[in-house]
C-alpha cells in the first residue's frame, strides 16, 4: 500500500487534503506517490497554522508511525515534478502553472508562498522608507514632559517613542501591563508635535486590532491614557486633539467587500492614513497581514503591538514572531539610533548590534504585569512563560498568589463550583439592556485548550445550555421553545467571517428580546456603545460562547477566568497556550488540571513552520 493511501486510511488527512492530491493524479497519472503526499501535507500544514511543511520533519504535522521517504530522496522527486516550482530567488514570483512551491527546503501551496513573498516585500518597503523629520532636538522639551523620569536612556517606553521619530516600521512588544498603550499614546503626541513643527497637518491616525473586542480594549486604554495627558500641566490641547478616539477591526479598516475575500483598500487603493497602529498583532494571520501591509501607503508609519509569548494566530502563519526574530531582541538601540536620539534620551541608552539587514525596529518593554488589588498573577505568568513547570506547580499548590486558585486533577468546573457559575449566566437572561448584558458576560469566561471532548468548549457549552434551559432549574420561558437552540441569555460567538453581515470570526453577541419581545442576537456595532440586532437564524456560522478555546479568547480580558485543561495530554498544549489563557484574567484565575498535563504543556513550544524570517 502506498504511503498516500496509508495516510488516508489512517485518518491522518482531511478530505480536502486528499482531494487536492487526487486531482493532481487525475490530471497526470504518472504523478509519483511522494508528490501526492507532499500536496496533501502542504494542504494539511496550512490547516494546522503553518505556511508550509518541512519534508525532513513530516511527523511534526502527522501523528503515527509511517515509513517516510528520506528528505534527500523526497526533495529530489519534488524538484523533478511538473507540479512543483522552485524559484531561483526568494523575491521571484512563483509560476502559476504549478500548485506547489519548493523553496529553502520547505514545501508550500503556491498561494501561501506568495503571501509570504508579498508580505516580506511589503514590510521591506515600509521599513526602508525613513520619515522626513524636523530636527529632533526641538522636540526635547515635550519629550521630557511626556517621559519625566530622569532615566530616559534606559526607559524602554521612552526609547520606543523616540524610535518612531526615525522609523516607519516599529514593533513594540511586551506582556500585559508593560505599558504598550501608554507608550503609543505618548508616541502619537510626539508625531503630532513633529507635524506641528513642520507646519503640516496633524497626522491621520488609524487604530485597529484583529477582533472587535481587542479593538474596544485598545480604544478604552488609549482614552484613559489620553485623559491622563489632558490633565498634565502645560500639555498642548491641540496635540491631544490629534489623538483618535476609537479603534476598528482590521476588516473594517481595510473595507470589507460582501461575498469577497478581497478588501476595498489594497496596493492600488491604499489606506488614507499617515500612522497605522495594530494591537494584538500576534493574532494576525499570514493572508490578513499581507493584505494590511500592501494597503499601507508609501511614507506611512506602521506600528505593530503584541505579546511575543502569546499563541500565534489561529489561521496560517506565525507572522509576528517571524518579524520579531528578523528585527532582533528589542533589548536596546542600534548605534545610529542611539546617537541620533541622544538629545531626547541622553547618552546612556544600551546599544545593540543589528542582527540582520531588516530595517524594522523593535523595542521590547520590560515585564510588569497589570495588577488589580488582591490579584497576584505576575509570578505564575513569569514561570509559565519560561516553561518552568516545577515553579509553576509550586506556585499553584501553595495558594499564596492572591486571586489564583488551583483545582488539581479537577476536570469539570460545573461540578466543583457550578451554582455560582450558573447564577452568573442565568443573570444574563434578566438583563433588559444588551450593552449591560455583554458587559456582564465579560466578567466571567471558561477557557479551554481544546474544542471537543468533556473538557472542550463544545462539551462544556452543551452542559451549560442544558442546565440553563431548565433540565436542572434553568431559565426557559414562553417563546423559548423546548429544543430551540436559542434562548434569552445565550452567548454566541461568530466562527467565520461574513462580510455581508460585517460579523467576523471571534465576535461575541448575546441573545435577548427586543422592544417587541422578539428574541434577537445583539452584536457590537462599528461605533463605541452601538449594537446591531440579527435574527439568530440569519447569522453566519456561530456557536455558544459560555466556554471558548484559549485561541478564541485572544484579544479579550475577563474579570474571572476558569482555565480548563484536558484530562489527558494533547498536542495542542503548549506554554504559549497556558500563558495566553491565564493572562486573560484581570481579577481572578482558576486553573483546573493535572500535574502531568501542566508539565506536558510547559515543555512544548507552539512553533510554526514559516520562511518569513529568512525572507526578511
Amino acid at each position: 500500500m502506498s504511503l498516500f493511501d496509508q495516510l488516508w486510511r489512517a485518518g491522518a488527512l482531511r478530505t480536502l487534503d486528499h482531494a487536492l492530491a487526487q486531482s493532481l493524479r487525475r490530471l497526470r497519472a504518472e504523478t509519483t506517490d511522494s508528490v501526492l503526499v507532499a500536496a496533501a501535507l502542504a494542504s494539511l500544514a496550512v490547516a494546522q497554522g503553518n505556511a508550509g511543511f518541512d519534508p525532513a520533519a513530516p511527523a511534526s504535522i502527522v501523528e503515527g508511525e509511517f515509513d517516510w521517504p528520506s528528505a534527500d530522496t523526497w526533495l529530489a522527486e519534488l524538484t523533478a515534478s511538473p507540479w512543483v516550482t522552485t524559484p531561483a530567488v526568494l523575491e521571484e514570483v512563483a509560476s502559476e502553472a504549478a500548485p506547489l512551491v519548493l523553496e529553502n527546503g520547505l514545501v508550500y501551496l503556491r498561494r501561501y508562498r506568495e503571501y509570504e513573498r508579498r508580505l516580506a516585500s511589503g514590510l521591506q518597503r515600509i521599513a526602508a522608507s525613513a520619515p522626513a523629520t524636523t530636527a529632533i532636538t526641538t522636540l526635547a522639551p515635550l519629550f521630557a514632559q511626556l517621559f519625566p523620569s530622569g532615566e530616559r536612556s534606559t526607559d524602554r517606553q521612552a526609547q520606543a517613542a523616540a524610535l518612531a521619530l526615525r522609523h516607519n516600521l516599529l514593533l513594540i512588544t511586551g506582556g500585559p501591563g508593560t505599558g504598550k498603550t501608554t507608550t503609543i499614546t505618548r508616541l502619537l503626541v510626539l508625531l503630532a508635535a513633529q507635524a506641528q513643527q513642520d507646519h503640516a497637518a496633524a497626522p491621520r491616525i488609524a487604530l485597529a486590532a484583529p477582533t472587535g473586542r481587542a479593538a474596544e480594549r485598545m480604544a478604552e486604554s488609549l482614552r484613559r491614557a489620553r485623559e491622563v495627558l489632558q490633565n498634565a500641566p502645560g500639555m498642548d490641547a491641540e496635540l491631544i486633539a490629534a489623538l483618535p478616539a476609537s479603534a476598528s477591526t482590521l476588516h473594517r479598516l481595510l473595507g470589507t467587500i460582501p461575498d469577497s475575500p478581497r478588501f476595498r483598500h489594497d496596493a492600488d487603493n491604499p489606506l488614507a492614513f499617515d500612522v497605522i497602529v495594530i494591537d494584538e498583532a500576534s493574532m494576525v494571520d499570514l493572508p490578513l497581514m499581507t493584505k494590511l501591509v500592501e494597503a499601507v501607503p508609501d511614507g506611512a508609519r506602521l506600528i505593530l503591538l503584541g505579546d511575543p509569548d502569546q499563541l500565534p494566530s489561529v489561521e496560517a502563519g506565525d507572522v509576528l514572531a517571524a518579524i520579531l526574530r528578523a528585527a532582533g531582541s528589542g533589548e536596546g538601540l542600534p548605534a545610529d539610533d542611539a546617537e541620533a536620539l541622544s538629545p531626547l534620551l541622553g547618552t546612556g541608552a544600551p546599544v545593540i548590534t543589528a542582527t540582520s539587514g531588516f530595517a524594522g525596529r523593535r523595542l521590547h518593554l520590560q515585564t510588569g504585569y497589570r495588577q488589580h488589588a488582591g490579584f497576584d498573577l505576575a509570578p505564575l505568568a513569569q514561570a509559565v512563560r519560561e516553561g518552568d513547570a516545577a515553579r509553576s506547580l509550586s506556585l499553584l499548590r501553595r495558594g499564596e498568589l492572591h486571586g489564583v486558585h488551583f483545582h488539581e486533577d479537577a476536570s469539570d468546573p460545573l461540578q466543583r463550583d457550578g451554582d455560582p457559575l450558573l447564577a452568573h449566566w442565568q443573570a444574563l437572561a434578566t438583563q433588559s439592556d444588551p450593552v449591560q448584558a455583554l458587559h456582564l458576560a465579560s466578567q466571567l469566561r471558561l477557557l479551554t485548550a481544546v474544542r471537543e471532548g468533556p473538557q472542550g468548549a463544545r462539551g462544556l457549552n452543551a452542559r451549560i445550555e442544558a442546565r440553563l434551559l431548565g433540565q436542572r432549574g434553568g431559565i426557559a420561558r414562553a417563546g423559548d421553545a423546548p429544543g430551540s437552540s436559542y434562548f434569552a441569555g445565550r452567548l454566541l460567538q461568530i466562527t467565520e467571517n461574513s462580510y455581508r453581515h460585517r460579523l467576523f470570526n471571534g465576535d461575541i453577541g448575546v441573545c435577548l428580546r427586543d422592544a417587541d419581545g422578539v428574541l434577537v442576537a445583539w452584536f457590537p456595532g462599528g461605533e463605541e456603545g452601538s449594537l446591531r440586532a440579527f435574527h439568530p437564524a440569519t447569522l453566519p456560522a456561530h456557536e455558544s460562547a459560555f466556554a471558548m478555546t484559549v485561541h478564541k479568547a485572544q484579544g479579550s480580558e475577563f474579570d474571572a477566568v476558569w482555565l480548563v485543561l484536558p484530562a489527558h495530554g494533547n498536542r495542542v498544549l503548549s506554554r504559549e497556550l497556558i500563558y495566553t489563557g491565564i493572562t486573560r484574567a484581570k481579577r481572578e484565575l482558576h486553573v483546573l488540571g493535572s500535574e502531568a498535563v501542566i508539565r506536558e504543556a510547559l515543555g512544548r513550544h507552539a512553533s510554526r513552520v514559516s520562511g518569513l524570517q529568512a525572507r526578511l
